[in-house]
């Protein structure tokens, strides 16, 4: 007697079927519950606009156009644009920058490839004679070969974008490495420049120190005339002395000075000490006169390097989140194998040996002792990274560039006021002199005289020397020319609203 199974009994096993998958659906690693927290910093949220504005609007001296890529030649010295050139030609911060260059690009085509569909090709023959006893007559005694050839495809589908997502990242990743040797170029120009500048001050103050020297000379010999003709004593002319003997000693100090901003601006170079001995001296610059644009809050983002290559690393670091969010979901690849086998070459000719392999697939994690979550929570971390580091470039940007405004007006201030000071001493000075020539001043009066103004003129030289340094502080703050003449690194936009993958 035959019994029909009840419909119950047919859709237990269907709904079993059905509970596990749900069980195992449910169980499956997901996102939930990961994002990151950071997000970048808009514009207008650092407050800078007035500060610019009023240091601007009081810093008068700002005429000229707005410093280009090669900005140095404004200074019009041929021998600092031949120097700066000699630098980037053979540096080797510049030679680490192009290497890290050319490894992001090349994990960037890593990443793309990863996308695309491959196919290979093999062929091979082997050999082999196995024993009777083991195998039997009919394969064993004999030494057999076999050949084969094979034609091997893959097509990966990039379902939920993940592939493309992680080759996005690599592109931003090789854009900021590409703006970070711009950056590279910046610092070190402007190094060789205010190093040159430094040089000139040494030689600036090493002609003080002779003008001193010829100073404390010229009184030691007035003295020696004195005393001989019974106007002065032998202290007198022993403090003569002394004031000769510490004015060369004040000249050895300079010119130590000129010989170490030679070797430092060589070590710029690249070049050994060598090179420093061929170094000219500098003529001395005017301090540079740059313009203030009214909407220098948006510029200074497109003209500074590092804040355009944190924002490159920004958008990598979004796209690396939606690469490791995609991972979460079911995944599709498609396999194809086709080719010839046969117990011998001859035999691969043969439509006997043909075979035919395809194996689509389809993948979904389940349990994997959570690896996938760790590595989305890694991401989102790594993006509260970068967007805190972009965060602090963009505010320390603002800050530079007021601060080396603010710099700027008061040494300007400085020398007006010390140019004064220089003129008093230099006057009180040649009537010093003379006075003491007639015998009408004192000793005292003359070397105490002939202090004051070494020391207005050495203070008024540290002063053009620290202006003509802001100067080039400030040309850095601002970007340098960067994006002026190359826009294809320009920085992507960031958005304001919800990071991305959180959705």
């Amino acid at each position: 007697m035959t019994t029909t199974p009840s419909p119950q009994a047919t859709l237990a096993p269907r709904r079993l079927l059905v509970i596990a998958a749900c069980a195992v659906l449910a169980a499956c690693a997901n996102p939930e519950g990961l994002a990151p927290s950071g997000h970048p910093r808009q514009l207008d949220s650092v407050a800078a606009t007035r500060t610019l504005a009023a240091a601007a609007a009081d810093t008068a001296s700002f005429t000229a156009a707005w410093p280009g890529q090669d900005w140095w030649r404004g200074f019009g010295d041929a021998q600092l644009d031949a120097l700066v050139d000699e630098a980037l030609a053979g540096s080797p911060d510049l030679e680490i920058a192009d290497a890290r260059v050319r490894q992001a690009a090349a994990q960037a085509g890593l990443a793309d490839a990863d996308r695309q569909p491959s196919l290979g090709a093999r062929a091979g023959i082997s050999g082999a004679r196995l024993p009777e006893s083991l195998v039997g007559s009919s394969l064993g005694g004999d030494f057999k070969t076999s050949a084969n050839a094979m034609l091997s495809a893959s097509v990966p589908f990039d379902l939920w974008g993940g592939k493309r997502a992680a080759w996005e990242a690599a592109v931003g990743a090789r854009q900021a490495s590409e703006v970070d040797r711009q950056a590279v170029r910046l610092t070190l120009s402007g190094s060789v420049a205010r190093a040159y500048v430094a040089l000139g001050y040494a030689y600036q103050s090493l002609d003080l120190a002779r003008a001193d020297r010829e100073r404390a000379a010229r009184l030691h010999g007035l003295t020696r005339q004195r005393v001989s003709a019974g106007l002065d004593s032998q202290a007198q002319l022993h403090q003569a002395e002394a004031a000769e003997a510490t004015a060369d000693q004040k000249l050895e100090q300079a010119s130590m000075h000129v010989d170490s901003a030679r070797l430092q601006l060589a070590a710029l170079l690249g070049k050994g000490p060598d090179r420093a001995l061929t170094i000219e001296r500098p003529r001395l610059i005017a301090p540079a006169q740059l313009p203030l644009p009214a909407d220098l809050p948006a510029n200074l983002v497109g003209r500074r390097p590092d804040i355009v290559a944190a924002r490159w690393r920004v958008q990598a670091s979004q796209r690396a989140i939606d690469s490791a969010r995609a991972d979460f979901y079911p995944n599709f690849n498609l396999s194809a194998y086709a080719g010839l086998a046969g117990r011998g070459l001859g035999s691969l000719v043969s439509a006997d040996g043909l075979f035919a392999l395809v194996s689509p697939a389809v993948s979904l994690p389940v349990f994997d002792g959570g690896r996938l979550r760790a590595r989305l929570a890694d991401r989102n971390a790594a993006q509260d990274l970068a967007v805190a580091q972009y965060d602090k470039t963009l505010v320390t940007a603002f800050n530079e560039v007021a601060e080396q405004l603010h710099v700027i007006r008061s040494l300007q201030r400085q020398i007006d006021v010390q140019q004064r000071a220089i003129d008093a001493a230099r006057q009180a000075w040649q009537l010093a002199t003379l006075r003491y020539e007639r015998g009408v001043g004192s000793y005292l009066d003359a070397l105490t005289v002939q202090q004051s103004l070494l020391a207005a003129e050495t203070a008024q030289a540290q002063l053009q020397q620290q202006r003509l340094d802001a100067s080039i502080a400030l040309i850095q703050a601002l970007g340098g020319g960067y994006g002026d003449d190359d826009h294809s690194d320009a920085a992507p936009p960031l958005a304001a609203g919800t990071p991305a993958g959180s959705q």
